[in-house]
């Protein structure tokens, strides 16, 4: 894995293999960031990176100078992982040991960006209130992506924006 962009860019992260993560394809976080580029500021953006594994996304984000991030993940390894990770390349990024579902139901803060990427046996209620909870969580202009699998559909959810496919992994853009 690494980091495709910003002050860290081309620098690699070697996570360790005990974590249950199936992390981001350099090809998908490349048209992910092409996309973002064109529609945000990254140095005035507050990000969650919900089920964040490994972190590779809060790092991306980092790497690109956003002003508040915040990585969730409820595997203890994971959180232990990106906060080390975080620390040896001075980033940033504020890490919670949560549920991202419960997270999201307990927050007031509101974010920029959500960027979601629950794993692939996540169930159709559980896209439905993630959905519905990151609506509620992002600024009028923000936005909430979710990467999933390409069998699930997300299109008919309200709020849908639109959605691009990188190989098997697909990236739904909700809106307010």
């Amino acid at each position: 894995m690494r980091i495709i962009s910003g002050t860290h860019k081309g620098r690699r992260i070697q996570a360790p293999k005990k974590l249950p993560v199936r992390p981001t394809t350099d090809r998908a976080k490349e048209g992910l960031f092409n996309i973002l580029q064109h529609r945000i500021e990254f140095s005035t953006s507050r990000v969650l990176d919900l089920f964040s594994g490994t972190g590779n996304m809060s790092y991306e984000f980092a790497s690109r100078h956003c002003i508040d991030i915040m990585a969730v993940d409820q595997n203890f390894h994971c959180v232990q992982f990106i906060k080390k990770t975080a620390v040896e390349l001075k980033l940033s990024i504020d890490v919670v040991q949560s549920e991202s579902l419960n997270f999201l139901e307990n927050t007031v803060k509101i974010y920029d960006i959500i960027f979601a990427d629950p794993p692939y046996d996540f169930e159709t209620a559980q896209y439905n209130a993630l959905i519905h909870l990151g609506r509620e969580r992002i600024d009028s202009d923000g936005h909430l992506i979710i990467e999933h699998f390409e069998k699930v559909e997300l299109d008919n959810q309200q709020g849908f924006d639109f959605k691009r496919a990188y190989g098997n992994s697909n990236f739904s853009f909700f809106k307010k």
